[in-house]
């Protein structure tokens, strides 16, 4: 069934949006009522994307557990490991270290765009929150969020081992060196977000310029973040390595779980903390899950102005499922396109698991105006990176 040429499920999934942009304090109802919406839509009258009934909704169910289950596991594994950086001290003692003035905010961006070249977004953008929160007493503005998330994204555009979207890359065989030009337009859009974002933070509220008393580093707690952190970048590199091209388990959120419940021994984290992630998990697998629903066989063909409108659009559709597509059509300039739909997604707190991640713990961020407001830079910044990039490197489809 078709609406002005469009088939009924994108105007479901856009009134999904809309509701989450308009009702941001009840995202997960909005969420998991539009999921239900495109369901009963696609049994009753229309198709799966596999087909119609009950065998094809559970073939379609197999393809994406794999991505959903993840998603699920590593932002509830990572918010709990947030709980444990923030119980060892160790952010207590940043002020001490970081620059006075702006300089810190924008040394703290630094460290977070480094720190997701290594790690996944999520875990990068949970850190950063964490560091906020006790470099500028609590008291964190919307625009220096939307930064965090950005340099998340930023730094996983480059790296296979960084982001959802590039491993899915290397898991169809594009090489690591074609993602790695991502960081040529992720380094002009840092000047651009990173600048803005921490100037806005100073004069929101300035830096904590010395350590706060009282608060003893628990070396055992840094410990269990630090084996956390190895066993998912070791598990994500194990899980290409041996089996490329498939992806049969959700290893990266097992590895994350493994080692939480293994260090949980040597020092528990606050388990309550799982409720509040489960939560924005929850949401973010319904909103992943509603556009995998999407009828969307093929992607316009590929130009550098088809990836630009990919980035645009990964702000409001999941980037996964448009990677897929990208990956099936191929033809793509693959670091041109990592940049594009890695770093688009920061453009609204929901685009992006690390945005969906960091309001887990700043929930006042979960407003779109807001977002877009005081995050304005983030927008301009897209612009600039891809602008960059394209005019140094040009089209380079593999």
């Amino acid at each position: 069934m078709n609406l002005l040429g469009a088939p009924l499920e994108f105007y479901l999934f856009g009134m999904t949006l809309l509701g989450v942009a308009v009702f941001h304090r009840r995202t997960l109802e909005v969420a998991l009522a539009g999921l239900a919406a495109i369901l009963i839509y696609q049994g009753v009258w229309g198709a799966f994307p596999t087909g119609q009934g009950f065998a094809a909704l559970g073939e379609h169910a197999l393809h994406e557990w794999v991505i959903l289950t993840n998603i699920l596991l590593l932002l509830v594994g990572f918010g709990l490991l947030s709980n444990q950086f923030e119980l060892s001290g160790l952010p207590d003692h940043l002020p001490g270290v970081l620059p006075d003035s702006w300089l810190g905010g924008l040394a703290m961006l630094a460290t977070v765009l480094v720190l997701s070249a290594f790690l996944d977004n999520i875990a990068a953008a949970i850190i950063g929150g964490v560091m906020a929160r006790h470099l500028y007493k609590g008291r964190v503005s919307i625009g220096f969020l939307a930064s965090i998330v950005a340099a998340a994204n930023a730094g996983g555009a480059g790296s296979v081992i960084g982001d959802t979207t590039t491993t899915i890359m290397w898991l169809k065989g594009i090489s690591p060196l074609e993602v790695l030009p991502a960081y040529v337009a992720s380094l002009a859009a840092f000047v651009v977000f990173g600048v803005a974002g921490a100037l806005a933070q100073h004069r929101y509220q300035p830096i904590l310029k010395h350590d706060e008393p009282g608060h003893q580093i628990q070396w055992r707690r840094v410990g269990v973040v630090s084996i956390v952190l190895v066993a998912a970048v070791a598990a994500n590199i194990s899980a290409n390595l041996l089996s490329p091209g498939v992806a049969a388990a959700p290893w990266l959120g097992l590895a994350v779980w493994a080692a939480l419940l293994a260090t949980s021994l040597i020092a528990a984290p606050d388990w309550t903390v799982a409720r509040s992630s489960f939560k924005g998990a929850l949401f973010l697998v319904a909103l992943v899950a509603a556009a995998s629903l999407m009828p969307v066989s093929a992607l316009p063909d590929p130009t550098w102005q088809t990836t630009f409108g990919l980035g645009v659009t990964s702000a409001v559709f999941d980037n996964i499922p448009l990677t897929a597509l990208a990956l099936e059509q191929g033809g793509y300039d693959w670091g041109l396109l990592a940049y594009a739909v890695g770093f688009g997604g920061s453009m609204t707190w929901f685009g992006s698991s690390a945005g969906v991640a960091l309001t887990n713990l700043y929930p006042e961020g979960r407003s779109v105006v807001a977002w877009l407001r005081q995050g304005w830079h983030v927008p301009v910044a897209y612009v600039v990176g891809f602008a960059v990039m394209f005019s140094l490197l040009g089209w380079r489809p593999g």
